[in-house]
């Protein structure tokens, strides 16, 4: 008797979008995440096969995503249409968070200004220093970066940050600064110059809430070390 359980057909694996519709993105990796963008790969390679050779040369879709367009043309399938995708997938990421700290309170969601300043700093390779300047609610004015540095430092100038703050009328400042390094633990240096920049503000009654220190990944908040007193 023939042994009918040899006729039963298996069910083919999802495809990551029809996976993303019936399980949510939460159920796929990286990769599938990165081929429902691409769409296509290119003669020879397959999109699944092009999205993870991408995540494992940069290590993470956050590189990739913040990788130069030169560095993405090394690949064969990704043209001009698909590397400019991938650079507004990091524009809306960007404009999202903009939005939400924008209209919210900076220190009843921290968790939001963190990753906006992670955002803000993503990619640079060299040390810069930004202010968050906040209205009397603690709602975002704006965040300009006022000084660019070398790898290892840059010069700030605390008068330049207070005309910066009066001519924007805000009432409070969050400071911030990258490590290009990745190592984001503040050095005495930015202790004594967050001292300073403070006790310039409280002169004018402007607040200084925090100087977060931007790593690779994480970020060191000042305020929260009780460094900022």
């Amino acid at each position: 008797m023939p042994d009918t359980q040899c006729n039963i057909t298996q069910p083919l694996p999802e495809r990551p979008r029809e996976k993303l519709l019936s399980n949510g993105a939460e159920s796929l990796s990286d990769t599938e995440l990165l081929a429902i963008l691409l769409r296509t790969g290119s003669k020879g390679i397959g999109v699944i096969e092009l999205s993870r050779t991408l995540i494992q040369h940069f290590g993470s879709l956050d590189e990739l995503l913040t990788a130069r367009p030169a560095q993405l043309r090394r690949f064969k399938g990704l043209g001009q249409a698909k590397i400019a995708e991938l650079q507004a997938i990091l524009a809306v990421c960007q404009r999202v968070l903009e939005h939400r700290v924008r209209h919210g309170n900076a220190l009843t969601s921290p968790d939001n200004t963190r990753q906006y300043l992670q955002m803000h700093f993503r990619g640079q390779t060299s040390e810069q220093f930004a202010c968050l300047f906040l209205d009397t609610r603690h709602r975002v004015i704006v965040l300009e970066t006022l000084f660019y540095g070398t790898i290892n430092s840059a010069a700030v100038y605390p008068r330049e940050i207070l005309k910066r703050a009066l001519a924007l009328n805000a009432s409070a400042v969050i400071l911030s600064h990258n490590h290009p390094s990745g190592d984001p633990e503040p050095s005495q240096a930015d202790i004594r110059i967050t001292q300073t920049i403070k006790q310039a503000l409280e002169l004018i009654d402007i607040k200084c809430l925090d100087h977060m220190i931007v790593g690779r990944g994480q970020i060191v908040s000042l305020a929260e070390r009780g460094l900022l007193t």
